[in-house]
């Protein structure tokens, strides 16, 4: 009678639970997607801001993936049309974009060179999930933010979504795709300043999930003094998962004459070499304290 019961019990059909996204969907469409890019067309250009813009005949995938010079991003697409502004590196810029759907992987790829100065600092955030925020804050040096080797966070001047331009020439590019200036999800969130000056930068987001988001992976793309001898890109990869939380992405030192290093906390050792301050630490409870980032630690640092 017990083995009746326990078969019974095992056949029972489990109740249904929504599913939470796993990273990037893929379009419902049985046909491997064919992607034509109308820019950049191929070339040479003096455009600072490079336009890649297509489409993809699978109306339903969304978003597509872009490569430029092998930096990740995620791009959204509306009714099979795609199309967002970059900050052209100078000289060469391949572009690859990538759409896939049940049926496989369709992909296309241009060229496109660009005369135009090398940008010194880019920042280019993405993630991996739909319907989450996770903006991007930007920390620059000012001449009251550092002294006696220690940083205070407070006096570095704050460049996000609601502040587009710091007093030194930064620029925040807000997330508009589709014509619409409040699009959560894959991003991408741009930063570049053209003469970033001497001293201790904070690369940060802020995470806000909603529905039944529960996480997603933040994709940080640094890449500085870009086609000079001196360049320096990292990547970084971090899972976001609390709400409301901030975490530090990266610290960049600008030393002067195309020379840069950059500290990731979660992968590298603490930095000690000239320039760097010594409260590391402190300044990031300060940050934290303040609330001027619009939440609390992740456990970041």
């Amino acid at each position: 009678m017990l083995s009746v019961l326990l078969a019974g019990l095992l056949s029972q059909t489990a109740p249904s639970v929504s599913a939470r996204q796993q990273g990037v969907p893929m379009g419902r469409g049985d046909k491997v997607p064919t992607v034509v890019l109308s820019a950049p067309s191929g070339g040479w250009t003096v455009d600072r801001m490079m336009l890649i813009e297509g489409t993809v005949s699978d109306a339903t995938v969304d978003p597509v993936v872009v490569s430029i010079n092998g930096d990740r991003y995620l791009m959204r697409t509306q009714g099979g049309r795609f199309s967002r502004k970059f900050p052209a590196a100078s000289g060469k810029n391949v572009v690859t974009v990538t759409a896939t759907n049940k049926g496989g992987t369709g992909r296309t790829q241009a060229t496109s060179y660009a005369q135009v100065p090398p940008v010194p600092l880019k920042a280019i955030l993405t993630s991996d999930t739909d319907g989450v925020y996770t903006d991007l804050h930007i920390y620059e040096p000012t001449d009251g933010s550092s002294s006696d080797d220690t940083l205070s966070v407070s006096a570095m001047a704050h460049v996000y979504w609601a502040n587009t331009a710091s007093p030194s020439g930064g620029t925040f590019f807000l997330n508009e795709q589709g014509g619409d200036f409040d699009q959560p999800a894959y991003g991408p969130y741009l930063y570049i300043h053209r003469a970033p000056p001497k001293g201790v930068y904070l690369v940060a987001t802020n995470y806000w999930p909603s529905g039944d988001k529960a996480h997603t992976v933040a994709t940080l793309n640094l890449a500085l003094f870009e086609g000079t001898p001196g360049e320096l890109r990292r990547r970084v990869r971090i899972p976001l998962a609390t709400p409301g939380t901030t975490r530090v992405l990266a610290w960049v030192n600008i030393l002067g004459d195309g020379q840069a290093e950059v500290y990731v906390p979660s992968a590298d050792p603490k930095p000690k070499g000239k320039g760097w301050p010594t409260n590391l630490e402190e300044a990031l409870k300060e940050l934290q304290q303040s609330g001027d980032s619009g939440g609390g630690d992740e456990g970041g640092y």
